[in-house]
């Protein structure tokens, strides 16, 4: 009898100590959760990229049927400047960005396409920006971000980051120093924002074209900080996943309807810069000169990811950034 009613209280004691083990590991679980909350959220965003990309997808993809806009370009002149009959949304203004070795050193063909983009826009506003100017416009207009911006592992991440905030300052059209203008960009000057798509998903931040305190490039400044993380420990991802293409792709992604279809993207594969190409309006060299080790893993990582399906949905983008810009707000149910 006593030996029964030993066992029986060892075995609640053994209950016992179960559930407290037990509730101990779901509160650490969620305190975990709760502290990683931001860098779980914003993993799982760019994860989610092939299937929020294609969320909508024919709203923002440039068309003859939805925008009248002849996306292959034969209907335009090739030196038009303006998008009249309609207004032009976008500065007058052409960026090329120069930094590190680059602002003294250019390479020969550079200077060929460079000069084609300025040729082709005659009156345009030009800049070329160099680490002097570029520094100096960085503490003056974005001031909490300079030291971010002076910190950046990688040389590219300072030239991804100054693409949007240029485009936000000044507005206007960002290019590539590898890209040849074969044609004026006037006819695309009608819509706030452009820029080419990429495969698997996404599009290209080698060329953008944006109104001035356009407010999705104001959330792509206003969500580098978030981003900026060391991604894998790898420098291609590194790069993509804080400032490049993947990233600004995944803030387009987070833009909510009727604001996202505003957001024009032009049609892949006619208009991909992937490699050396040509479009319609551009020749694109293909440089990719920063492309580390590690491309060619993540690459191949994209091209599976985008064979499988997510389900990730943004929240709330009410919280201001730096300066005011718009800013991702981040909630864990």
């Amino acid at each position: 009898m006593l030996k029964a009613h030993d066992a029986g209280y060892l075995n609640i004691r053994l209950e016992r100590r179960a559930r407290t083990l037990l509730w101990l590991a779901i509160l650490s679980s969620l305190a975990a959760i709760f502290c990683f909350r931001h860098l779980l959220y914003t993993s799982g965003t760019l994860l989610a990229l092939p299937a929020s990309w294609a969320a909508d997808h024919e709203t923002f993809i440039l068309s003859e049927q939805r925008d009248a806009f002849d996306v292959t370009f034969a209907n335009y002149s090739i030196n038009q400047l303006s998008a009249a009959p309609y207004e032009d949304l976008v500065p007058p203004v052409l960026h090329h960005i120069a930094l590190g070795s680059h602002g003294t050193h250019w390479r020969t063909e550079w200077k060929e396409t460079v000069q084609s983009c300025i040729d082709i826009h005659p009156g345009w506003e030009t800049h070329i920006w160099t680490d002097e100017t570029a520094s100096r416009f960085v503490e003056d207009k974005f001031p909490d971000l300079k030291p971010m911006w002076d910190n950046y592992a990688y040389p590219v991440e300072r030239i991804d980051a100054l693409r949007y905030m240029l485009l936000y300052e000044y507005g206007g059209v960002v290019l590539d120093m590898d890209l040849k203008c074969t044609r004026a960009l006037g006819p695309l000057r009608r819509f706030s924002f452009v820029a080419p798509e990429a495969y698997p998903a996404g599009f290209s931040i080698g060329f953008m074209m944006a109104s001035r305190r356009n407010d999705f490039v104001g959330a792509l400044v206003g969500n580098l900080e978030t981003y900026n993380k060391r991604w894998l420990g790898l420098p291609y991802a590194t790069v993509m996943f804080s400032t490049g293409c993947h990233y600004a792709s995944v803030v387009h992604a987070a833009q909510p309807q009727p604001g996202r279809g505003e957001l024009k993207i032009l049609p892949g594969p006619m208009h991909s810069l992937n490699g050396r190409v040509k479009t319609p309006i551009f020749e694109h060299l293909g440089s990719s000169s920063w492309h580390s080790y590690d491309a060619r893993f993540i690459m191949s990582l994209g091209r599976r990811l985008h064979q499988i399906v997510f389900f990730c949905r943004s929240t709330d983008f009410a919280r201001s950034g730096p300066q005011g810009l718009p800013r991702l707000e981040f909630h864990i149910f």
